[in-house]
Protein backbone atom coordinates (compact mmCIF):
# COMPACT_ATOMS: atom_id res chain seq x y z
CA UNK A 1 0.00 0.00 0.00
CA UNK A 2 1.37 3.43 -0.99
CA UNK A 3 0.87 5.86 1.89
CA UNK A 4 1.45 9.62 1.79
CA UNK A 5 1.77 11.58 5.05
CA UNK A 6 1.07 15.32 4.83
CA UNK A 7 1.68 18.23 7.18
CA UNK A 8 2.45 21.90 6.49
CA UNK A 9 6.23 22.23 6.23
CA UNK A 10 7.25 18.56 6.03
CA UNK A 11 9.58 19.25 8.89
CA UNK A 12 8.39 17.45 12.04
CA UNK A 13 5.11 15.53 11.88
CA UNK A 14 4.97 13.93 8.43
CA UNK A 15 8.70 13.01 8.38
CA UNK A 16 8.23 11.38 11.80
CA UNK A 17 5.31 9.35 10.44
CA UNK A 18 7.32 8.41 7.35
CA UNK A 19 10.21 7.21 9.52
CA UNK A 20 7.90 5.25 11.81
CA UNK A 21 6.04 3.38 9.06
CA UNK A 22 8.73 2.97 6.40
CA UNK A 23 9.76 -0.50 7.55
CA UNK A 24 6.28 -1.90 8.15
CA UNK A 25 5.55 -4.87 5.90
CA UNK A 26 3.29 -4.10 2.97
CA UNK A 27 3.71 -0.32 3.20
CA UNK A 28 5.58 2.09 0.97
CA UNK A 29 5.58 5.56 2.52
CA UNK A 30 6.41 9.16 1.62
CA UNK A 31 5.89 12.50 3.29
CA UNK A 32 5.37 16.02 2.01
CA UNK A 33 4.04 19.42 3.02
CA UNK A 34 1.34 21.73 1.76
CA UNK A 35 3.24 25.01 2.27
CA UNK A 36 5.24 26.62 -0.52
CA UNK A 37 8.21 26.68 1.86
CA UNK A 38 7.93 23.00 2.79
CA UNK A 39 11.07 20.89 2.92
CA UNK A 40 9.37 18.75 0.28
CA UNK A 41 6.17 20.12 -1.27
CA UNK A 42 3.42 17.69 -2.24
CA UNK A 43 3.19 17.19 -6.00
CA UNK A 44 0.76 15.75 -8.54
CA UNK A 45 3.12 12.78 -8.79
CA UNK A 46 2.78 12.16 -5.02
CA UNK A 47 -1.02 12.29 -5.23
CA UNK A 48 -1.04 9.92 -8.21
CA UNK A 49 1.28 7.52 -6.39
CA UNK A 50 -0.65 7.44 -3.10
CA UNK A 51 -3.38 4.93 -2.39
CA UNK A 52 -3.98 6.37 1.07
CA UNK A 53 -3.29 9.93 2.20
CA UNK A 54 -2.96 10.75 5.89
CA UNK A 55 -3.04 14.45 6.80
CA UNK A 56 -2.22 15.86 10.20
CA UNK A 57 -4.99 18.49 10.30
CA UNK A 58 -8.26 19.29 8.54
CA UNK A 59 -6.61 22.35 6.92
CA UNK A 60 -4.21 20.04 5.07
CA UNK A 61 -7.12 18.09 3.59
CA UNK A 62 -8.74 21.36 2.49
CA UNK A 63 -5.51 22.56 0.88
CA UNK A 64 -5.08 19.28 -0.99
CA UNK A 65 -8.65 19.42 -2.26
CA UNK A 66 -8.21 23.03 -3.39
CA UNK A 67 -4.93 22.31 -5.16
CA UNK A 68 -5.47 18.83 -6.57
CA UNK A 69 -9.27 18.46 -6.74
CA UNK A 70 -9.95 15.81 -9.38
CA UNK A 71 -6.69 13.96 -8.77
CA UNK A 72 -7.99 13.09 -5.31
CA UNK A 73 -11.14 11.36 -6.55
CA UNK A 74 -11.24 7.79 -5.30
CA UNK A 75 -8.38 8.32 -2.85
CA UNK A 76 -8.86 7.83 0.86
CA UNK A 77 -7.87 10.92 2.86
CA UNK A 78 -7.78 10.54 6.63
CA UNK A 79 -7.35 13.42 9.09
CA UNK A 80 -5.23 12.31 12.05
CA UNK A 81 -5.86 15.42 14.21
CA UNK A 82 -2.20 15.78 15.18
CA UNK A 83 -1.45 19.38 16.24
CA UNK A 84 1.77 21.16 15.30
CA UNK A 85 3.13 20.91 18.85
CA UNK A 86 5.97 18.42 18.39
CA UNK A 87 9.52 18.13 17.11
CA UNK A 88 10.85 15.31 14.91
CA UNK A 89 10.52 11.89 16.59
CA UNK A 90 9.16 13.42 19.82
CA UNK A 91 8.02 10.43 21.93
CA UNK A 92 4.55 11.95 22.39
CA UNK A 93 4.25 12.49 18.63
CA UNK A 94 5.33 8.90 17.97
CA UNK A 95 2.68 7.63 20.41
CA UNK A 96 -0.02 9.85 18.89
CA UNK A 97 0.83 8.70 15.36
CA UNK A 98 0.86 5.08 16.48
CA UNK A 99 -2.61 5.49 17.97
CA UNK A 100 -4.10 7.40 15.03
CA UNK A 101 -2.35 6.04 11.93
CA UNK A 102 -1.46 2.44 12.75
CA UNK A 103 -5.10 1.22 12.92
CA UNK A 104 -5.67 2.62 9.42
CA UNK A 105 -2.50 1.12 7.95
CA UNK A 106 -1.81 -2.04 9.92
CA UNK A 107 -5.14 -3.52 11.01
CA UNK A 108 -4.85 -6.67 13.07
Amino acid sequence: MNVLFICSKNQWRSPTAEQMFRRRPGLSVRSAGTSAGARRTVSEHDIGWAEVILVMEEKHKSRLKAQFGRLLEGRAIHVLDVPDDYKYMDPELVELLEQSAAPLLCPD
